[in-house]
């Protein structure tokens, strides 16, 4: 049975919102990709105070310098689709009022007919911290779990009723409540997070490494699950950040998911080995407008299907 594929929406500089959003949502439905997703920059700061991924010396992309809202993304493309799911990967979880948040992923489910899937991550900009979060970098881990505790608080019955750090809800009625239970993903980059990511979340979010290198992380996943006594599988979605050009890739160097239609679709066989539930692929930063990336998107998918994934 072939893997279910998704695609990331257009929520770059490039791209007309209003426009652009619901022609690729509806687009990429009517091609046959089973989610669409967003992810979450709010600032690209100059000159930034630290690198990409906190890494020394390392430039942010210049597509950082405008990222359309992540919820107001979903929401446009619920409004013109009726059966893609609607995925974050991610949403940088302190970054944001943990109670609001929640109401909002409830909201948008609710009115999408229950289709959301919430990513959650800790993120790794001191810029983003500073101008953003409901409380310092440093107790991050702490923001993402309480997070996660009022999550299950408002999407529960009524009365809801919490006390944390950040958060107090006196017993009350919070609607609307998702159409269904909201699946919520997790990345683990640290064995505390994995740890968290197996106790607390129902799947894993991992983000293109190579096929060795995924097996090898999503083994660990398992084995942990195992281990802690865990009894439902754990879901796996894996993003791909592709570099499409028409043209193939010839340098012996080639990077994963870097090239024409086939030599992507060879990655994406060789990930799709590793036994995930779903494959998702981020096409819009390499695409010039909206046309273009329909276009791609539609190669790559018929290429992918043409080669059983």
């Amino acid at each position: 049975m072939a893997i279910p594929l998704g695609l990331a929406l257009p929520q770059l500089k490039q791209y007309d919102l209003g426009r652009d959003v619901p022609a690729v949502a509806k687009a990429a439905e009517d091609i046959g990709y089973e989610s669409l997703w967003v992810f979450e920059r709010i600032l690209f700061p100059e000159p930034a105070t630290q690198g990409l991924y906190g890494i020394p010396g390392l430039a942010w992309p210049d597509e950082y310098r405008s990222v359309a809202d992540p919820l107001v993304t979903l929401t446009l493309a619920a409004a013109v689709t009726e059966r893609a799911r609607l995925g974050t990967s991610v949403l940088v979880a302190p970054l944001h009022v943990p109670f609001q948040l929640a109401r909002s992923l409830a909201t948008l489910d609710a009115a999408s007919g229950g289709r959301v899937v919430a990513g959650f991550g800790t993120g790794w900009s001191l810029d983003e911290y500073a101008a953003a979060s409901v409380a310092p970098f440093e107790q991050r881990g702490k923001v993402l779990d309480e997070l996660l505790d009022v999550c299950r608080a408002v999407w529960g019955p009524d009365p809801v009723a919490y006390e944390g750090s950040l958060t107090r809800i006196a017993p009350s009625e919070v609607g609307p409540k998702p159409a269904r239970p909201i699946p919520v993903l997790l990345p683990a980059n640290s064995p505390r997070a994995l740890r968290r990511l197996v106790e607390r979340a129902d799947g894993w979010m991992p983000v293109g490494m190579g096929a060795e290198r995924l097996a090898a992380e999503w083994r660990k996943v398992q084995d942990l699950a195992a281990e802690k006594g865990r009894t439902e599988p754990v879901q796996s979605v894996l993003r791909v950040n592709a570099q499409y050009s028409a043209k193939a890739y010839e340098g012996e160097d080639r990077a994963a998911f870097q090239g024409n239609a086939e030599q992507i679709t060879e990655d994406l066989v060789a990930h799709a080995e590793v036994g995930l539930d779903e494959i998702f692929l981020e096409l819009s930063g390499s695409a010039r407008d909206a046309e273009e990336l329909k276009d791609v998107a539609a190669e790559v998918y018929e290429t992918a299907r043409a080669a059983g994934v």
